[in-house]
């Protein structure tokens, strides 16, 4: 969904800078320029701290994604009542709660502040379990057992985290395995390429060419992919994988195979280090599964390379399969 008004950036004058500059006060970015209604150099450089902090792109400029992330800023845990509905809640609070709940052992699936069917669940799981009113709504009283039972468990790892582990380590091999490839750029030809040797090798590919990264997304998890891969191409010269990250959680096995395609193209392309980086885009938002957005460029090598890089990150996502985890 397009926010109106967006983007803002350098320049813009009005009552929505208005409105941005309490945000990123609320959010602990304060800006206080002379005019709160102008954008200026000090209001760009508070959106950039607040994207890094956010794991966004940090270019100062406040798009659908930024604006939404100022907004889930605002609610902290306790300040409202968290159900399932549709539109989904989103917010920091939603966020903290899934994070409590799989702390606690009750799946609430990713850490992604969306309030979907899976936190749902754990929600009523972890009411019953409680003693609590089994209503599905999270209110004063869950809050409180949270609280308590959150400073008694010695727990850090969230019950989504050992699932993925569990996921990705009980099978070996591409045979079988369920992997959707994406593109949003005019890279259709090397996801071509690439599609078709996993098919060699048995996988079932799913191959998506929609511009918008939700709805990849939203096809990767109906898909029931097991992996997810969208490729984009940039002016800069080598490689730059992004794998889902944020407060308390990330995708250990998204980190490692964006690793792994870090150390596998940047030969190709004229880059001797790729660049790994945990981030919390809407697509690697929006996926349930190890998604990594790899970022590799200039255009004329990736075009000239196709066939060599497509084999690449075949030989990149098998090394992953065969160690889908690191040991730190």
């Amino acid at each position: 969904m397009t926010i109106p008004g967006l983007p803002l950036q350098l320049g813009s004058i009005g009552e929505p800078v208005a409105d941005l500059h309490r945000r990123l006060a609320a959010a602990g970015f304060s800006a206080a320029p002379d005019d709160r209604r102008l954008f200026c150099e000090v209001t760009e450089a508070s959106v950039a701290a607040f994207q890094a902090d956010r794991k966004l792109e940090a270019d100062g400029v406040v798009t659908d994604a930024t604006w939404t992330a100022l907004v889930e800023a605002g609610y902290q845990l306790g300040d409202r009542r968290l159900y399932h509905r549709t539109p989904a809640m989103r917010g920091d609070d939603v966020a903290e709660l899934q994070l409590q709940l799989g702390s606690l052992g009750f799946d609430a699936g990713w850490v992604d502040g969306i309030f979907g069917a899976d936190t749902a669940d754990a929600l009523i799981d972890f009411q019953r379990n409680a003693g609590l009113g089994v209503d599905g709504i999270a209110g004063v009283d869950t809050f409180r057992s949270l609280e308590r039972l959150g400073a008694k468990s010695a727990r850090t790892t969230t019950i989504a985290s050992l699932r993925e582990f569990e996921n990705l380590t009980t099978r070996h091999g591409l045979h079988g395995r369920r992997i959707a490839i994406g593109e949003q750029d005019g890279l259709a030809p090397l996801v071509h390429s690439l599609c078709r040797l996993l098919r060699t090798k048995g996988a079932e590919v799913l191959e998506l060419h929609h511009r918008d990264p939700l709805v990849q997304a939203q096809a990767a998890n109906e898909f029931d992919a097991e992996m997810f891969l969208g490729l984009t191409i940039v002016a800069d010269e080598g490689c730059a994988a992004h794998y889902f990250s944020t407060t308390g959680f990330e995708s250990a096995g998204g980190r490692r195979l964006a690793e792994a395609l870090a150390e596998a193209l940047p030969p190709l392309l004229n880059n001797s280090i790729g660049k790994t980086e945990g981030r919390r885009d809407p697509l690697l938002r929006g996926t349930r599964m190890p998604a990594v957005e790899c970022r590799i460029g200039p255009p004329a090598t990736v075009v000239q390379h196709i066939n060599e890089l497509s084999t690449m990150m075949l030989q990149a996502i098998e090394a992953w399969i065969a160690e889908p985890f690191t040991d730190s």
